[in-house]
């Protein structure tokens, strides 16, 4: 793991970044187990990327416009989507602030902390990251915009035309990859050619910079510092965060595409346990801190579940409400 007091943290936001950490977890967790049992219908999960989602969340600063992937579960609730809101979104109930229960899960959004509204194919939150960027920049506001994906995104047509936009215009925008090496069933030598994707930013103009996505602490510093280049007129950025996707795509996947050896091996590189472990080698941390921390998130996550579980359904009625345009056009 990186110096922290290089690049600025203290001791409680190592503990700070490891309690969300560890509720992102907790949060992701629960939803297989509810999934399993019958009690919603899809999860698509953040485990094992929950470090290279908090460090560049710990990184940003009220007023900057995010636009996450569906993976990004640890750093929406970071950026304020509350558990509660989430689970409502799992159940599809009427108290889903995406959709009011009619979307699918993961479609993260919510105008009151600058999280954009997503769409369903993959690479569309990267021209609509831009296009905050550039409002951001015209407006001449102190914020940057940011969107996430993952690497198989970054060879969609929506990734390239949104950060050549964003070189030629030099907008405070920053796009992470969080590589974790498949893209549903494929690995990353069987999507692009190219050492490191990182790379990609020397054909836009911008700065590119790969990250190990398991150190919170170098996440941070590498979004930290894209944000100042960004804020001092210097353009764009590209980080390429190094992950591992440590569940199956989704639960509709069987995962059988990799061998039970690589999925037994996924749980060395777990970067909670890394993370944690870490924290306890410094003394920073002990097993009594864990226990309080970790049963406070066990606690958040089973209220905001029980919340869940006890709201209503939409009506039948309300199928097309926000739908369809209500009355005339004049």
């Amino acid at each position: 793991m990186m110096d922290y007091q290089s690049v600025g943290l203290t001791e409680e936001d190592l503990k700070s970044m490891y309690k969300w950490m560890d509720l992102g977890r907790k949060l992701d967790e629960r939803m297989w187990l509810l999934n399993r049992a019958g009690k919603i219908p899809f999860v698509i999960s953040c485990q094992g990327q929950e470090a290279a989602q908090i460090g560049m969340a710990f990184a940003m600063e009220k007023g900057d416009v995010s636009a996450p992937y569906y993976r990004d579960l640890a750093l929406i609730t970071y950026l304020g989507i509350t558990p509660a809101e989430t689970m409502m979104s799992a159940f599809g109930k009427r108290g889903d602030i995406n959709s009011a229960g009619k979307q699918m899960p993961s479609h993260y959004s919510k105008k009151e902390v600058d999280i954009l509204s997503q769409s369903s194919p993959v690479g569309t939150q990267v021209l609509q990251g831009v296009g905050a960027a550039l409002a951001l920049k015209m407006d001449k506001k102190p914020n940057i915009a940011m969107a996430t994906l993952g690497e198989g995104t970054s060879n969609q047509g929506d990734f390239h035309e949104g950060l050549n936009f964003a070189g030629v215009q030099k907008l405070p925008f920053i796009c992470v990859i969080e590589n974790n090496e498949y893209a549903i069933s494929v690995p990353s030598n069987l999507q692009y050619a190219a050492d490191k994707l990182s790379d990609r930013a020397l054909g836009y103009g911008i700065h590119g910079e790969r990250v190990d996505g398991n150190d919170p602490i170098a996440m941070y510093k590498a979004m930290k510092e894209a944000r100042e280049r960004a804020l001092n007129g210097e353009g764009s950025t590209l980080l390429e965060a190094m992950c591992t996707r440590m569940t199956a795509h989704s639960s509709d996947d069987d995962d059988k595409y990799r061998s039970e050896e690589i999925r037994k091996d996924l749980k060395t590189q777990d970067c909670n346990i890394k993370f944690k472990t870490h924290l306890l080698d410094l003394g920073i941390i002990d097993e009594n801190w864990l226990t309080e921390i970790e049963k406070a998130n066990k606690e958040i996550v089973q209220k905001a579940t029980k919340e869940a579980e006890a709201s209503p359904y939409p009506d039948p009625s309300e199928t097309y409400t926000f739908v369809y345009a209500e009355g005339g056009v004049e």
